[in-house]
């Protein structure tokens, strides 16, 4: 009997998007994750394709000595789970540090057609995966809800949703856990869940959760008793401190989710009152500090996007182009300084153009054309989080081809990657690059992974990826490392492998990903992928389903799951957790380390080199040479100098663009008349601006300073308050709210015997209106090229990673984001 598997899991944040192609695509079948595992046996559908092998490289192989033969034997434990526990398991760490590890295995049965029946089984570690008890006791053996499961929250916190048929009892029932599941509290909700409890991003007592019936609920004492705050509810999000917001149905509208139609709203106060931002929205997300939200204005035109940077209380519409019913905006990525956009181009194109925006999520930049971006709604951008300003992604060009691009300096410039070191391209190929598999490819399972990264393991990247012309289906994948963020890399395992970074990146561990066979060898490196040895942790394989490890990358166990087709058709799974630890036992001292300066493989040799987003930063890492353990304690330190400013440490202000050839940033003749045409209100605003913006997050000092040469007015339309603005606060100094306060500002700065650089910055804030509420006045600006097509979380907005740590939505245009 063939098996194969469905893995699912990982944390992410998707976001808003729209309607349009509905490709359907195959789900991958393999896959692993770190924290949370899923899985689900499943027969094998089609068989593989035959593929071709790319370019050959050698990569070093070491011997595994029998002293560590017989160590890694002694310190790998295997444990079996019952045969009939159920075709669905799925394991997540609870904790940071706690070494707990929860597996919870459902089968279910149906009772008739509209119910569903069948059991759970709960197991639990204590010691990093090594040994398992079973607890099912604990939990009164109740059958857990398959889709909804395991969910873990700050802290020690769990969550288990029973599974209560809806007809006979109230509400539904929860687990709830304090103690990283040792002991397990019984709760009756007055309602049933429509989707899992939300917990917010830093108190685990705080809980919100949607009803099958639209209701909003709140709990404050992690679930003990629930309130609810609203009905009619489509979505929602926390945002910063606890504000919470959330699109609902108008009072008058029956359709409880007519999209174009919602009510975006916020309560700052858990739900005693509420505010309206906005009317006639159609989808919304929260990410990084940025809340945004696309609106219908009218049923015939366009949907188009507003941004706020303050929880709600002011937002303007965004400058980016606007998005047809066949269209969708995607958030990328984000955080508390700018945001990724993409927005899809008309028809089925597969790509679109992706953007950067301001510090205020308002003046958006053209970053990348012809970004990918395909029919199952998935993006291949990527961010590096094991060095700063690091993205990559893919572009679907104009011959149809595509290839992989990467950028240093948060989406300001793109380049392809660099030919590994070690593999040469065939005479006929007239570019050899390296081009990055992505989730296109894994949701055409090509790949079983996706790029790997982390923020302790400085500078190291794995990923599978080919060598050539471009992207290759037709090729087997194999896997790439980078040692310097993406600058140069090394072919380091031939096919595809699932891998896995440990020891704040001083340990690298792959299992070879075998589609239909069984695995028993896992590969493991502690150079960074430059030599690897290989040890057989089973003596009986089994069917791969992940490997999981304690989030955080400072473990060095790793637990290899499976499982074993009985006789009688059901899986025995199967846990293998190896403590590399045992053959690494030496502690790393001052000598392992080495200073290295980031941004600096870049080439050229000017001060200049290692400059990004105008500064540099020399961090202290681990050297390929040492085999050591970095260990629990270790933690990241860098140094950081700030670099000479030029012109490409600024954006270009609202009506300005970049010269391509000097960098200079010029006043675009025809600005005046399509300024007007963005208006909102009515409202204009004279602004006196220099054509400069610093670059979000960008620390230059000196060098280049934009100067009044040239002093131009411009109007852009004025930031629109919501219905109810809050109180502000106002900083020290003068506020002008009146219209003619220009030259009174002028004046009291310079009368105030400020020195003459003070007056000219006095004079450069200088506005007809000033409605600012932090220390500079907030305004909209654009670097779009406005004589160019003005028409303006996977496809939606809807792939973006959170930088607040709220749960995974997967959603859209089509399927509001939460």
């Amino acid at each position: 009997m063939l098996w194969s598997l469905v893995v699912l899991g990982g944390a992410c944040v998707c976001l808003v998007g729209s309607a349009g192609r509905t490709a359907t695509l195959p789900r991958p079948q393999l896959d692993g994750s770190r924290g949370q595992v899923r899985a689900r046996p499943r027969r094998e559908g089609s068989g593989a394709s035959k593929l071709s092998h790319g370019p050959v490289f050698t990569s070093c192989r070491l011997p595994l000595t029998p002293a560590e033969h017989k160590v890694l034997d002694d310190n790998t434990h295997e444990t079996g789970f019952n045969g009939d526990d159920g075709s669905y398991v799925i394991l997540t760490w609870v904790g940071d540090g706690t070494g707990v590890v929860l597996v919870l295995s459902t089968i279910s049965v149906p009772i008739n057609t509209y119910l569903d029946g069948g059991s759970s089984r709960l197991y639990r570690s204590t010691n990093y995966g090594k040994s398992f008890l079973d607890i099912s006791h604990r939990i009164n053996n109740t059958f857990i809800k398959e889709e909804f499961g395991v969910s873990v929250g700050p802290g020690s916190s769990v969550i288990l949703t029973a599974d209560t048929p809806v007809v006979d009892h109230p509400g539904g029932i929860i687990l709830t856990s304090t103690d990283a599941g040792a002991t397990f509290k019984f709760i009756q909700l007055p309602f049933h869940l429509a989707q899992p409890i939300t917990y917010h991003f830093l108190n685990p007592d705080y809980l919100v959760a949607l009803s099958i019936d639209e209701g909003l609920w709140l709990s404050t004492d992690f679930g003990a008793k629930w309130t609810k705050v609203h009905d009619g509810v489509h979505s929602f999000s926390w945002g910063a401190g606890v504000n919470l917001f959330f699109s609902c149905t108008r009072v008058d509208t029956v359709e409880a989710d007519e999209r174009g139609d919602l009510v975006l709203k916020r309560t700052k106060d858990l739900g005693d009152t509420f505010t309206t931002i906005h009317e006639d929205i159609f989808s919304f997300g929260y990410i990084g500090a940025f809340l945004f939200f696309s609106v219908m204005e009218d049923p015939r035109s366009p949907r188009v996007m507003y941004f706020s940077s303050d929880q709600g209380d002011t937002f303007s519409r965004a400058l980016l182009p606007s998005a047809s019913t066949e269209q969708f905006y995607s958030i990328l990525d984000g955080d508390v300084d700018m945001l990724f956009m993409h927005v899809d181009n008309p028809g089925d194109t597969f790509f679109g153009t992706m953007y950067t925006s301001d510090d205020r999520g308002i003046l958006f930049s053209k970053s990348l054309e012809r970004h990918l971006f395909e029919g199952h709604r998935k993006s291949d951008f990527t961010n590096i989080t094991s060095l700063r300003g690091v993205y990559l992604t893919n572009k679907l060009d104009e011959d149809g081809r595509i290839r992989s691009v990467i950028s240093f300096n948060r989406g300001g410039t793109w380049r392809q990657l660099n030919k590994p070191e070690n593999v040469d391209c065939s005479e006929q190929t007239k570019k050899c690059n390296l081009h990055i598999h992505g989730e296109h490819s894994r949701n055409n399972q090509i790949v079983p992974m996706l790029a790997l990264s982390e923020p302790m393991a400085i500078g190291l990247v794995i990923a599978h990826g080919t060598v050539g012309d471009s992207l290759s289906s037709s090729q087997h994948p194999d896997v790439f490392v980078s040692s310097d963020g993406g600058y140069n890399w090394r072919g380091t395992l031939r096919g595809p492998h699932h891998y896995s970074i440990l020891d704040s990146g001083g340990l690298i561990v792959a299992v070879e990903a075998q589609r239909k066979g069984q695995v028993k060898t896992i590969k493991f490196s502690t150079d960074e992928g430059q030599c690897w040895k290989s040890y057989n942790f089973t003596e009986q394989p089994f069917f791969f389903a992940g490997l999981a490890s304690e989030p955080g990358t400072k473990a060095m166990n790793v637990s290899v799951w499976g499982f074993r087709p009985e006789d009688d058709g059901q899986p025995m799974w199967v846990a293998v957790t190896i403590d590399f630890q045992s053959v690494i036992t030496r502690e790393c001292n001052n000598l392992d380390y080495e200073e290295w300066l980031a941004h600096s493989a870049g080439g050229g040799a000017s001060e200049r080199s290692a400059c990004v987003l105008g500064v540099k930063e020399t961090y202290r890492r681990l050297k390929k040479q040492s085999v050591c353990r970095n260990g629990k304690s270790f933690v990241v330190s860098k140094k950081q100098n700030p670099c000479l400013c030029t012109r490409h440490d600024y954006l270009c202000d609202y009506g300005y663009y970049r010269h391509p050839n000097t960098s200079e940033c010029l006043r675009q003749p025809d600005a005046a008349n399509k300024t007007l045409e963005m208006c909102l209100t009515g409202e204009e605003d004279e602004l006196l601006t220099t054509g400069y913006r610093k670059v979000p997050s960008n620390k230059c000092e000196g060098g280049f300073t934009p100067h009044l040469a040239v002093q131009t007015f411009i109007r852009p339309c004025g930031v629109k308050p919501s219905p109810r603005p809050p109180a502000v606060s106002v900083p020290p100094g003068p506020v002008f709210d009146t219209p003619r306060e220009k030259l009174v500002l002028i004046l009291v700065c310079a009368g105030a015997g400020v020195i003459v650089l003070v007056a000219v910055a006095c004079a450069l804030i200088a506005v007809k209106r000033v409605v600012y509420r932090t220390r500079t006045p907030v305004y909209r600006f654009s670097t779009l090229q406005l004589q160019e097509d003005g028409n303006c979380i996977t496809p939606d907005l809807e792939s973006a990673a959170s930088s607040n740590g709220t749960v995974c939505h997967h959603d859209s245009d089509d399927d509001l984001i939460q």
